[in-house]
């Protein structure tokens, strides 16, 4: 039988490596946007692969798209907290005076 590439395997393989490379370098909203755009292709792609898993091949990049979507997610959401303990601590500081600008 002639085997295709499974559309939207590549798509997710790229979302789930672009949603940690954006996480870390630049920003964690990017980053968990494109790892929710990746988990929102693996499914699809994961629907289309069941119904006839005999004519489709790249199985294995949707597997692991959706590893490094689920891993960017995480990292998304690490530095989404630790953003909101950075300014919670900064205001706190400048409300119980610490940070008067007294020296």
């Amino acid at each position: 039988m002639n085997q295709q590439p499974l559309p939207g395997a590549s798509t997710v393989l790229t979302m789930g490596i672009l949603s940690i490379v954006l996480t870390l370098v630049c920003c964690g909203p990017f980053g968990a946007i494109f790892s929710i755009i990746g988990l929102v292709k693996a499914k699809t792609a994961n629907q289309l692969y069941q119904q006839n898993p005999e004519n489709y091949t790249d199985y294995s990049n949707v597997k692991t798209g959706k590893i490094l979507s689920y891993i960017g997610l995480a990292l998304s959401l690490i530095s989404l907290v630790f953003v909101i303990l950075y300014f919670g601590f900064i205001v706190a500081a400048i409300t119980t005076g610490e940070l008067s600008g007294e020296f």
